[in-house]
């Protein structure tokens, strides 16, 4: 099924995990959609851990969850940044509220946490964070993907071809 006339936004900040930013986005991009950059400001470019750069198509303030399909938050360290923007956390929150596909990988479910959306949700994320997503009510499982509902979580890299198709189904069941 082609993912036409939808768009996903992926989360932006300095020193996102490369891979797990531009791999599900490009099978995200694969399957039909549109993905665009939000980071804290129009037009700025970030550079991840690993010297990939990325530039926002959006500021935070100029997304509308009204108006987009699903949400991938890469890892890396740029979790730790992002959550503490209030409409990153905002925004979550409303995707979450809408039932809308929210992927996130390794140190991206600092995001949710800070979100407050994870109690009682079934998820997994890099071990590092296991005690934080735990601690902030989550059930963690050690396994590739997980899928609950609306969340869909994975570990790190290794993972990241079961996590991106799992997020391109997610986002294809929706329009059924």
């Amino acid at each position: 099924m082609s993912l036409q006339n939808q768009t996903v936004i992926c989360l932006l900040h300095d020193e996102f995990e490369d891979l797990e930013l531009w791999y599900p986005v490009y099978r995200t991009r694969e399957a039909g959609a549109t993905v665009l950059f939000a980071g804290p400001e129009k037009g700025k470019k970030h550079i991840g851990k690993y010297g990939v750069p990325a530039i926002a198509d959006l500021s935070f303030d100029e997304v509308n969850s009204d108006e987009i399909s699903g949400l991938l938050v890469p890892g890396g360290w740029a979790p730790d940044q992002l959550r503490r923007y209030p409409k990153v956390l905002q925004l979550v929150q409303e995707m979450n509220e809408q039932n809308k596909p929210i992927g996130q990988i390794c140190h991206a479910g600092w995001v949710l946490i800070s979100a407050k959306i994870l109690q009682d949700r079934k998820v997994t994320s890099t071990p590092g964070i296991r005690d934080d997503m735990e601690n902030a009510g989550a059930i963690w499982f050690d396994e590739a993907v997980v899928v609950d509902g609306n969340l869909i979580s994975a570990r790190r890299p290794p993972d990241l071809p079961p996590y991106a198709h799992a997020f391109v189904q997610a986002l294809e069941q929706r329009m059924v």
